[in-house]
């Protein structure tokens, strides 16, 4: 079957650089960004259940500009002032460069991962292990930094969001051949919203451990990931449609 329209579930990109355009362009296909699921942040009376407080922690760990919002809105919700000698650890440039919506980003300590990968990010908590470190993360979420548990370093996860099911309307059309998921609770969803559904020649790409695993466990055939040679869902994406062209010569 020749892949027309493919639905990646995540949010439209914000940059008109983004590879999935090049991938439009390249190969002739209409990509749409249609999240499975969508963010809710926890309550402030949530997250007092968890019995952390915020003043404990020297340091923060951001690995999303998600978990940046949710971080700064409750500590505004609990009435938590962020000293000015808090130190930030994020996952690429790109997430650190978000702080800037909350923090006058020349004047605080903020240390992030050149070259945007997590095993560049370890060395720099280390070198800062003394800090206490604060990991703001969702409910359901596959750790980017799995060396925090082996390292001798003081940290605490702490859910302030999570992710839930975004329905589609019964008026909605769902006429892909390919669907992209990055999280387990997106497969869940598609299976809730449509509970006859059947695979058949629709191409499913999964990106991540626990999603890959959602999508065997579901009974769902696994056509497209990331590997080392293409790192990127866009790049996996274009591989298989590549080979889909050309088996089709």
């Amino acid at each position: 079957m020749k892949i027309k329209k493919i639905l990646v579930s995540q949010p439209k990109p914000s940059s008109e650089k983004s590879p999935y355009y090049d991938l439009e362009k390249q190969y002739g296909v209409n990509i749409v960004f249609r999240p499975f699921v969508k963010v809710e942040g926890l309550t402030s009376r949530e997250f007092r259940q968890s019995k952390i407080s915020l003043g404990d922690y020297t340091a923060v760990i951001f690995t999303a500009r998600t978990a940046i919002d949710h971080y700064f809105r409750l500590a505004k919700e609990l009435r938590y002032d962020v000293p000015d000698t808090m130190k930030y650890f994020c996952i690429s440039e790109t997430v650190a460069h978000y702080l800037q919506k909350y923090i006058v980003y020349r004047k605080r300590k903020i240390f992030y991962s050149e070259t945007g990968l997590p095993g560049d990010l370890m060395p720099l908590i280390e070198k800062h292990k003394k800090e206490t470190f604060l990991y703001p993360v969702s409910d359901v979420h596959e750790s980017k930094l799995p060396q925090l548990e082996t390292k001798d370093i003081n940290f605490k996860r702490a859910v302030m969001y999570r992710t839930v099911s975004n329905d589609f309307g019964p008026d909605e059309p769902f006429d892909y051949d390919m669907l992209i998921f990055f999280t387990p609770t997106g497969i869940k969803s598609l299976l809730s919203n449509f509970p006859d559904f059947k695979q058949g020649e629709i191409a499913i790409g999964g990106m991540g451990s626990k999603t890959i695993e959602e999508i065997k466990a579901s009974g769902l055939r696994l056509d497209i990931t990331t590997t080392t040679e293409t790192p990127s869902m866009a790049a996996a994406i274009g591989k298989y449609l590549e080979k889909s062209n050309k088996s089709k010569k």
